[in-house]
Order: structure tokens, then C-alpha cells, then sequence
């Protein structure tokens, strides 16, 4: 496997030899290299460099070409750029031999990364996403954290991170008293046969938690007896770490059966809740309130900050441990910290968490920030992310004014994906299984796209129907550029096959196709560096469209220039498809090969 540089950078670093051959007096400028509308790319440097040199920026453009290898003037037998004009005020405008692109991409199919680099310094991230609660239903809150997160751990592993991925579950607190001796109090409530599925596992759960809800409202004995519970949780007791436990693993059933729905791989050993930190908590604190950080305010040990206030100008604390010697979501997090960054070494921690929480990690992470459990060697980054609206703008709920089931949700977008592979089924020979399957690849694609091609810290709009359309910015289109290629590949006659064809020249619409390919690397850059997966899925949305407009000019089977257009243009067809799928694959949507 070797990387394979871009166009782009191999026209940046030639750029950059000829301004320090024709100005040795400007150093180590940068001609500031981009894509342009008037050629392949414009290098706009000269104007910078004109000021700090004092001299015209058409003229010592004029020199930089005079040093720059070009088709038409150079002996190279495979030259990089084909043509280099002076524009406008000394902006060089560079075209690309079309043998460099197709050489270039022939480098990068003949590499199964596709000549993408890893990362130069890759590093240890933690990241906390996918944070379900014990005993209570998934929503459509929960869908964000676990397809955005997803997402990233995907990109960050292909640029070869070392990724912990950390599911910090709500499995602690007060409900639990009043679940637990609910149980103890009604033994046989959740008897059955191991909870086969995910459904019956969450209808024993909602059973149970209605029933101790209702008698904790009522009965004011029962509702003390819940409380002592937790003391004794808190303490360790047998019995009720046992019942907890089975609280614990019988809400897992249920996660994992809604994950496995969205298509995403969720590990045991990932699932660390909030309990997973208990041990921790006491010494946390002391060592807030021994370094001074934390201070005693009205009982409870608080952080105070200069900049976060209350509407009437008082200080808004982060309160660490409240005064009745309860612990804090606080504490947790602190505590996290500490373990993530001591027992695990990460380098960044990353938390794919709701906007609306941004104010309570901001106050978290300068906490640790100040104790020095994060600083220059370590990092804290909030993914903060939107919500889902319904088509009317406001937060997606049910028509009864409840919060959607995620599960609910999940199921009718497979349904309604479904239908519409139903519909094409004819030409395609699908049996009921297959149809079927592709309707869980083509729905859950489309939620997982709809949310991923948004920037995460927009609120988006879930519309079904314009998910699983075919036409626009959705999942389903770029599938099905997939398997039009994919088509194409198979309809191939013996004898053709996909090889590239260097001294061919390339189509307006082949070009095009071809540099947006070679942005591939650089763009994974970008998106890992950012943790933006809206970034991949605007490449891979343009990409698809350039596909569709040089499959209607440029006939590929029936090429006119014979053979080796015939080859060229099925290769083409072949990394482009690698591409999508490579893409795809990184944001967690699947690719049929028919659809």
C-alpha cells in the first residue's frame, strides 16, 4: 500500500519550486493553490508576494512560468501541466494533462486504500457516543449521537487512529431505587424467556417501570423504602447490585437490537455508564477541593467561572457534589476524564453529545482544564449536534405530542424503502428476501444520510419521503450510481475490461469526473481533522452527480473511440464505484450492487 499525492499537491509543490527559482528573494512563499472555474486550478500568490517585493504581480508571475515544465515547452514525456497563463492581476491559471489525471488515477486503483494516506501523526481519540439509558425506551434524541459517532470512529480508523469508543450509558441513580425494590417487592415482573428480542426485553422494561412509577407516586411507604434502596445501592449491597445488574443487562438486549437496526456495531466492552465511574468519585472531588478549583459554596463543592452567569448576573456554578453529599452529573464526567486520560493515554477526547448539553462540558472541560487533567498534550472537543425537526420546523414528535420511538421510526423508513425497491423488482428478477434486504439498506440509509450530509450542528428536517427519493442530495441516489456502475461492469463484453489509457485524451465531463476522484484523500483529510462528516457526504454527492453526467455524454460500452476508450472508460466507471463505496462504507451506509 503507498499513498499516492494529489494533482493538487504535486501542482502546489512544483509552483512553489518555480517562485523559489524565479524570486529566491520572496523564500518559502506560497503560491496559495485552488480549484478554479477558469482553468483546473488558480494559484493567487503573486499578488501577496507583489506587496511584500514591491514589484508588478503580473511580472514576476511571468517569471514563476518561465521556470514551470509546461507540455508545450518541455522535453518531460509525461508532463503534470498541460497549459499556464498570466490573468487578471497575476493570477496563474493551470490546466492539467489529461495523461496526469488518468495516470494519477490509475496509481491510486492500483492501491486498496485508493492512494489515501494515513494520518502523519495519528494519535488516541476516546469517543463518547451512542448514550442510551437503562430501562427506557430509545427516542429519535437518540439517533444523532449514534449515527454522527459512528461516522467519525469510522474516518478516524481508516486514517489510522487508534479509536476507544465509550458508550457512557445512563445506568445510575435515583430511578433505580424505586425500580429495584419495585422487584423485590414483585419478584416474578420480569419472568420470561431471556428476553429473546430487543421488543420483548423493552416491553418487560416499560411494564415494570410504569407499574413502580405509578405505586412511587402513590405510596408514600414504598416511595421511602425506593430511597433507602438506594443508599444500598450506593453502598454495594448484593441483592440490589444483582437486580441492578439484570436491569442493567436486560435494557442491553434492547440496545443492541435497535443498533443492530441502524446497521451500527455496538461492543460490551465499549458500554462503560455512568456506574463505571462510581469508584472514582470521592477521590475526584477530593482532589478538586485539595487543589483549590473546587471551593464550598452553601454545602455543596462547587467551580465557579467569570464568564458564565445567570440572568440576574449571579455565578452559575458546576456543581461537583451537592450538599446533601450526592454526587453530580459532574463528578462523572470529571472522573471520565481522569480515567480516559490516565488508564486509556488518549490524545483527544471527543463527545458527540446534544447542543443543548454545551454549556455544562464547556464548564467540564476548563474544570479539568484548570486541575490539568487536559492541557496542551490533550484535548476536549464537544460534537455538538441539532435536532430533528418534523416537516413543520418544529421537534419531530408523534401526532399525540410524544417523543418518537426510535424503533418506530427506524421501521417505517425500511418499509417505506422497501415499496420503492418493490417497485423496480420486475426488471430485476429481486425475490421477497432480497427486496427486502435491500429495503433495510436502502431506509437506514437514508436516515443515516439525511442526518450525515447536515453539518452536525444544524437542526435538520426528517422528511421520509424525500429520503428515499432517488432524485437530489439523498443516500438513494448515491446507491444507485453504484449499482449503474455497477450494471455497466457486468453488461461488459469478454475482452472488456477496465484498464486505463493514458494517452487518451479525456471528454469535458471525464476530466471533471477525474480531478473530483483525485480529491479524495484530501477531503478524508479534511473531514477526520474536523470530525465533519458532512463534508464526505457533499464529495460523494458531487462526485455521483459528475458520474451522472459523463455516463449521458460519454457512451462507455459503445464508446466511439474504439477499444481503448471502451477500457478507459470502464476504469473510470471502476474506481469511480470503489469511491462511492469506500465513501459510503466510511459513513456507515451500505452499497448494494443492484437496486
Amino acid at each position: 500500500m503507498a499513498s499516492v499525492p494529489s494533482l493538487a499537491a504535486t501542482v502546489h509543490q512544483r509552483v512553489a519550486d518555480a517562485l523559489s527559482a524565479a524570486l529566491p528573494e520572496a523564500g518559502s512563499a506560497d503560491p496559495l493553490l485552488r480549484r478554479s472555474d477558469r482553468a483546473d486550478f488558480q494559484a493567487n500568490g503573486m499578488l501577496a508576494l507583489a506587496k511584500k517585493l514591491k514589484g508588478n504581480p503580473r511580472e514576476l508571475a511571468s517569471k514563476v512560468v518561465a521556470h514551470l515544465p509546461v507540455a508545450a515547452t518541455s522535453a518531460d514525456p509525461d508532463p503534470v501541466i498541460a497549459d499556464i497563463e498570466v490573468s487578471g492581476p497575476g493570477f496563474l491559471n493551470i490546466s492539467i494533462a489529461d495523461s496526469a489525471i488518468t495516470a494519477t488515477l490509475a496509481a491510486r486503483a492500483a492501491d486498496e486504500r485508493l492512494g489515501v494516506p494515513y494520518a502523519e501523526a495519528p494519535g488516541t481519540t476516546v469517543i463518547d457516543y451512542a448514550q442510551p439509558n437503562v430501562a427506557k425506551e430509545m427516542h429519535v434524541g437518540h439517533l444523532r449521537s449514534a449515527v454522527i459517532g459512528d461516522a467519525v470512529v469510522r474516518i478516524l480508523e481508516f486514517a489510522g487512529e487508534k479509536v476507544i469508543r465509550r458508550h457512557h450509558i445512563g445506568d445510575w441513580g435515583t430511578q433505580f431505587g424505586m425500580l429495584i425494590q419495585y422487584l423485590i417487592e414483585h419478584p416474578h415482573e420480569l419472568d420470561h424467556k431471556d428476553a429473546a428480542s430487543g421488543q420483548e426485553a423493552m416491553s418487560n422494561l416499560n411494564r415494570l417501570y410504569k407499574a413502580a412509577r405509578a405505586l412511587f407516586d402513590s405510596d408514600p411507604e414504598f416511595k421511602e423504602r425506593s430511597r433507602r434502596r438506594v443508599v444500598d445501592l450506593q453502598a454495594g449491597d448484593e441483592e440490589t447490585i444483582a437486580l441492578w445488574r439484570k436491569f442493567v443487562d436486560e435494557s442491553k438486549i434492547y440496545f443492541y437490537s435497535v443498533f443492530d437496526k441502524l446497521d451500527i456495531e455496538i461492543r460490551d466492552p465499549d458500554v462503560v455508564g455512568e456506574s463505571g465511574y462510581n469508584d472514582m468519585l470521592a477521590e475526584t472531588c477530593r482532589l478538586l477541593e485539595e487543589s483549590g478549583v473546587a471551593v464550598r459554596s452553601e454545602g455543596a463543592l462547587c467551580v465557579f467561572f467569570d464568564d458564565i452567569k445567570g440572568p440576574e448576573g449571579n455565578p452559575v456554578p458546576l456543581i461537583v457534589r451537592k450538599s446533601d453529599g450526592g454526587f453530580g452529573y459532574a463528578a462523572t464526567d470529571l472522573s471520565a476524564i481522569r480515567d480516559r486520560v490516565r488508564n486509556l493515554k488518549a490524545d483527544t477526547l471527543l463527545y458527540v453529545v446534544d447542543a443543548r448539553q454545551s454549556l455544562h462540558f464547556k464548564m467540564v472541560f476548563e474544570t479539568a482544564r484548570r486541575i490539568g487533567w487536559l492541557g496542551d498534550r490533550v484535548h476536549a472537543v464537544q460534537l455538538a449536534f441539532g435536532t430533528v425537526l418534523g416537516k413543520d420546523g418544529k421537534p419531530f414528535k408523534t401526532r399525540e405530542g410524544e417523543t418518537v420511538r426510535l424503533e418506530d421510526l427506524l421501521d417505517e423508513a425500511t418499509e417505506r424503502a422497501a415499496a420503492v425497491v418493490r417497485e423496480k423488482s420486475e426488471k430485476l428478477g429481486l425475490t421477497e428476501e432480497e427486496i427486502l434486504e435491500r429495503g433495510a439498506q436502502v431506509g437506514i440509509g437514508a436516515v443515516k444520510y439525511a442526518d450525515l450530509s447536515t453539518s452536525a450542528a444544524r437542526d435538520y428536517k426528517f422528511d421520509l419521503d424525500q429520503m428515499v427519493s432517488l432524485n437530489g442530495d439523498t443516500s438513494v441516489y448515491l446507491q444507485y450510481a453504484y449499482a449503474r456502475i455497477q450494471s455497466i461492469l457486468r453488461r461488459a463484453e469478454e475482452g472488456q475490461r477496465p484498464l486505463a489509457h493514458p494517452e487518451l485524451p479525456l471528454a469535458p465531463a471525464e476530466r471533471a469526473l477525474g480531478l473530483h476522484l483525485d480529491q479524495f484523500g484530501e477531503t478524508l483529510r479534511d473531514v477526520a481533522a474536523g470530525f465533519e462528516p458532512h463534508k464526505l457526504a457533499g464529495y460523494l454527492y458531487q462526485l455521483a452527480s459528475l458520474y451522472t453526467t459523463f455516463y449521458d455524454q460519454c457512451p462507455v460500452l459503445k464508446a466511439e473511440g474504439g477499444p481503448a476508450q471502451v477500457e478507459n472508460r470502464l476504469f473510470l466507471c471502476d474506481i469511480t464505484a470503489r469511491t462511492l463505496r469506500q465513501g459510503m462504507t466510511l459513513l456507515g451506509i451500505r452499497t448494494p450492487e443492484r437496486l
